[in-house]
């Protein structure tokens, strides 16, 4: 099977182990961390992220046992949502289309 263009480069993994909250996910592999996204940036696909979250009682998207963003085998499924984040962002008016 041919590798993705992404597959053993640099660029698309990074795993922090000097962190203070490494790994930040309790039950997460620390030999298949990948920290280049500490902060998702699916969260503001809300419900359509893909990830395992959950909405507490006062309706805010936790995302603690959601380890999607941090396996090195997931960098290709959260670049592929660049589209539809650029999308949202367009249609929020939080980026302009000119």
């Amino acid at each position: 099977m041919k590798k993705k263009y992404w597959e053993d480069k640099e660029y698309s993994y990074f795993s922090h182990k000097k962190c203070e909250y490494f790994p930040c996910h309790a039950g997460a592999d620390p030999d298949n961390f990948n920290c280049l996204f500490c902060y998702c940036p699916l969260y503001a696909l809300g419900t359509k992220c893909g990830g395992n979250f959950r909405i507490t009682e006062k309706g805010i998207k936790d995302c603690t046992n959601c380890q999607l963003p941090h396996k090195k085998e997931n960098y290709g499924y959260v670049t592929g949502k660049y589209q539809e984040l650029a999308d949202l962002m367009k249609k929020t008016g939080v980026l302009s289309e000119e």
